[in-house]
């Protein structure tokens, strides 16, 4: 039901990525349940699969795992024909493969090369159509919502440009509504449809069913407009902070627009439970004995790749700057020159001359970093956490960027919610970038968010991306 009274069905990020999840879902599961019926003999309903729960609740946890590596709930990528299709089916295929190669907990497909073709058509065939029904019918203008944005000035202006960039599929912004420019001028394309007393009015007119607030912190929603904005909750319109929508499209926290609102970069309203932290920090332990065990394996050539082309030590011990504030000793293969850094510290750049050919090779296959296994069983790192800066750089950030040092709050990592999301940076632009994911992952931090940055940092390290 709208504010006035009349149904529309515009779906929420959240309910359209539920929504998509529960069709694929639904779509394995039939196919594998057809596939047990047509080649097993088992009965084709509800019984075979309480009789046989772990055959698919193993293959919804496969499908989790294939559809975090490939991205398949992008919302743009799966509004859009064919690259939605086309994506999907690599993570069917994925998840099937998967899925056969494991023993003892799953059926026993593999004997019969026709019950195999059979379940790759049938979930391919169930999965695809399912991607091309959502591409095609749910995200039509009705099943968008029509928003009006709060704000003519600079905020406005780009949270419109982040739905048009990032939620063209979700969000149809009509209008703006501001003092200043008057109404009727184009701002960006888009008219400005009244002044902020007449706010409830637009909505009337327009049948907005939302209305996003992008006004400087300066300036707030005090007085008069405060009680506009609870005259439009009254009629059941939703209210929007603009950094909670460029946080659901972007991933990122947009810190240079917080003021003095520490509900932007703060996580004021959820805490990660004890018990969070001490699955993580057990599952740092387990991953650094296993990195430390590769690192033996590689040792030798590690070792002779960095000596044999520039003697002098192997391990490269920097200081960086970790939770809290304190500084640790962080080790890697050296991959520089002995004296890279005799005229002090700086970024590292692309092309790097101070890096060596076979220091190049180390860091695209990122081995020059299996020794922070070490600084992980010490406690100074996390597997997944903000990468720690140098000291040099932390000072020179946090007096240009606001709210630079809360990414101590938590342990740095050796991969990321930024490194997955954004290139290496060589300036206090991509710091900024860069700390916009940082505040995110801090913000939202959980086991799914973690494993989430686990799986897609392998495709990272398979395009030998390192640098």
């Amino acid at each position: 039901m709208t504010p006035f009274g009349q149904f529309r069905g515009a779906l929420r990020l959240s309910e359209r990525k539920v929504l998509l999840a529960m069709g694929d879902l639904l779509c394995l599961n039939l196919a594998l349940l057809a596939v047990l019926h047509r080649r097993l003999g088992f009965p084709f309903g509800v019984a075979t699969v309480l009789n046989r729960p772990g055959w698919f609740v193993l293959l919804s946890l496969v499908w989790a795992v294939a559809a975090i590596l490939t991205e398949v709930y992008d919302l743009r990528t799966a509004a859009r024909l064919p690259g939605a299709v086309l994506r999907a089916w690599t993570a069917v295929l994925l998840a099937d493969v998967l899925y056969l190669a494991i023993p003892y907990w799953t059926p026993y497909l593999l004997p019969s090369r026709l019950t195999v073709l059979m379940l790759a058509a049938l979930t391919l065939a169930g999965v695809g159509l399912w991607r091309l029904l959502y591409a095609v019918v749910l995200v039509q203008p009705s099943f968008r919502h029509p928003v009006v944005v709060l704000g003519a000035g600079p905020l406005g202006r780009e949270i419109l440009d982040i739905m048009r960039r990032h939620g063209d599929t979700e969000y149809v912004p009509v209008g703006f509504v501001d003092d200043i420019p008057s109404p009727g001028r184009l701002v960006d394309g888009l008219p400005v449809l009244g002044s902020r007393a007449e706010l409830v009015g637009v909505l009337e007119r327009t049948r907005a069913s939302e209305v996003v607030v992008a006004l400087p912190p300066s300036e707030g929603a005090g007085g008069q407009l405060f009680q506009t904005l609870v005259d439009c909750a009254e009629r059941g319109i939703t209210v929007t902070p603009m950094y909670r929508i460029f946080e659901a499209l972007t991933g990122q926290v947009p810190v240079e627009h917080a003021g003095r609102n520490l509900a932007v970069v703060l996580p004021l309203d959820r805490t990660p439970p004890a018990l969070f932290d001490t699955f993580k920090r057990a599952t740092d332990i387990v991953l650094a004995l296993m990195g430390l065990a590769v690192m033996l394996l590689v040792a030798p050539v590690a070792v002779a790749a960095v000596w044999l082309e520039s003697p002098g030590p192997i391990f490269y011990r920097q200081r960086r700057v970790g939770q809290g504030g304190r500084e640790f000793e962080l080790v890697k293969f050296r991959t520089m020159v002995a004296a890279a850094e005799a005229d002090g510290p700086r970024w590292a750049a692309v092309g790097d001359p101070r890096i060596t050919r076979l220091g190049r090779l180390l860091r695209r296959l990122h081995l020059d970093e299996l020794p922070q296994a070490l600084n992980i069983l010490r406690g100074e790192m996390s597997v997944v956490g903000p990468r720690p800066e140098r000291p040099e750089f932390v000072a020179e950030l946090e007096r240009v960027i606001p709210f630079y040092r809360i990414r101590l709050s938590v342990r740095p990592g050796v991969t990321g919610w930024a490194q997955v999301n954004h290139e290496y940076g060589d300036s206090v632009e991509d710091a900024l970038v860069k700390l916009r994911y940082d505040l995110y992952y801090i913000k939202h931090r959980s086991v799914l968010l973690d494993l989430t940055i686990l799986a897609r940092t392998l495709p990272h390290v398979f395009r030998l991306a390192g640098r």
